[in-house]
């Protein structure tokens, strides 16, 4: 069985932490790959250094490179281990020097800057394994995974990475080696410095393990898998056995942390199971994450919330019938650059509502004005207002499906909470029911639809 193995910030982030993490890989039998994060904070760090070369302050830029590698040499150190991380401390130096006197940081320039904290990590825990007697060595994914050339946010060209990740790693396995990776990063045809946008060491992994053929991939983290609930809201939220791709999808966008969908898509596509794993208590079960799960009974299988938003409400008589109103609205929407999280709209068509970030809210209402001058002035559209701050409250579960009474028991439970529910919008997939609510009242509803489907 071979495994990818994906190890977080956090668990890469101090010397016991690396410790435990190679703990688990001496006890995973079989070819393995290990997949690197940066260390906790360093991608924030580089950013902030390549701020201030930006505005022209190399001197601020090198003092937090070099506070980096006093972080890494003091991680190494009590490793016992002697990593070779000088050519990447320089390397980046030199960048930060070139963007200092140029006063400016294109996407390709940060993606290179970016590309240190994953490099030392795989150079640290590479030396750790084999300091364990691992026999591990160092691969840059750079060599092996192919994007596109948009830098922040690159994509994989699969059937190109699968080809080099075979000629790279293959030989690696046969030799009974244990591969460590970078995370985050990829390069383009032509060897230029990509990074894969948020979750990216996860996409790491899952592309690694779609191009090798692996059997799973497990994504060791600081938290013991999906949560039913925020469990700084539900106290007695429990860890999710199993989840589906969708599931995991819906969970993501209302504001769960544990993984993005888009990161593990290339393994639950290549029918690979993914588990989320806590590298701190690495005896806990997790969360499995499969294209579909066995029906295990459960209803909402998890109930999560997103707050600090607004609602928008376009409302008028004149609205109803006239085909393009919509698009007229989210035409506005999108020049404006604001995300919708949710829509919902009465059958008559006299009103349109939808939830967008808090603080982009006014500035849409004053765009929409401006938009629907003239139906404003003919009273078609009587008026556009925002109710702020907001919050979505979803309830999420394939179970949901064609099962009668789930909507009566949601808003039972809210009605019981005393929560007024704003907005309500339902998908024909029935997987998610998403409620608008104020912001006040997120976490009494969070706590009452949780507690009506697990008790």
């Amino acid at each position: 069985m071979t495994t990818v193995l994906k190890f977080g910030g956090t668990s890469v982030g101090s010397a016991e932490a690396i410790r435990r993490a190679v703990d688990i890989v001496k006890a995973t039998e079989g070819p393995r790959v290990v997949v690197v994060s940066a260390t906790a904070g360093t991608t924030d760090l580089l950013a902030e250094a390549a701020q201030a070369a930006a505005r022209g302050d190399g001197e601020a830029a090198n003092r937090t490179l070099t506070e980096l590698g006093e972080r890494h040499g003091a991680i190494a150190r009590e490793l016992g281990v002697h990593p070779g991380m000088s050519e990447v401390v320089s390397r980046t130096a030199a960048l930060l020097n070139s963007v200092a006197v140029l006063h400016e940081c294109t996407p390709r320039t940060l993606d290179a800057i970016w590309s240190y904290g994953e490099r030392v990590a795989m150079r640290i825990v590479s030396a750790a394994l084999a300091g364990a007697g691992v026999k591990a060595g160092e691969c840059d994914a750079t060599l092996f995974i192919v994007t596109d050339d948009s830098f922040g946010s690159a994509s994989p060209d699969m059937a190109r990475t699968r080809e080099r990740s075979h000629a790279r790693l293959g030989p690696m396995l046969a030799l009974g080696m244990t591969p460590v990776v970078t995370g985050f990063i990829g390069a383009t045809p032509d060897g230029i410095v990509t990074t894969l946008g948020r979750g990216g060491s996860d996409f790491s992994a899952a592309i690694v393990a779609a191009s090798i053929g692996a059997d799973r991939l497990l994504i060791y983290t600081d938290v013991s898998g999906v949560m039913s609930a925020d469990p700084r809201i539900v106290a007695d939220a429990r860890p999710l056995a199993a989840i589906s791709y969708a599931e995991a999808s819906e969970l993501s966008y209302f504001g769960a942390k544990v993984i993005h969908p888009r990161t593990v898509r290339p393994a639950v596509e290549a029918g690979i199971p993914v588990r989320i794993l806590n590298t701190f208590a690495p005896e806990d079960p997790g969360t499995t994450v499969t294209g579909r799960t066995p029906a295990d009974g459960s209803i909402v299988k998890a109930t999560t919330s997103l707050g600090g938003l607004g609602l928008v409400t376009v409302q008028g008589a004149g609205m109803s019938g006239v085909p393009g109103f919509a698009a007229k609205v989210f035409d506005t929407t999108a020049a404006e650059g604001v995300s919708v999280l949710m829509i919902s709209q009465s059958s008559s068509e006299n009103s349109i509502c939808f939830v967008v970030p808090q603080g982009s809210a006014e500035r849409l209402r004053g765009a929409l004005e401006r938009t629907l001058a003239r139906e404003l002035g003919r009273h078609d559209v009587e008026r556009v207002t925002v109710e702020a701050p907001v919050a979505i409250v979803a309830a999420v579960g394939e179970g949901m499906r064609g099962t009668p009474g789930v909507a009566a028991r949601v808003f039972g439970a809210l009605g019981r909470a005393k929560v007024n529910v704003i907005a309500i919008a339902q998908g024909s997939s029935e997987l998610n029911i998403s409620l608008a609510v104020a912001d006040r009242d997120r976490e009494a509803a969070v706590r009452a639809i949780h507690a009506e489907f697990h008790r």
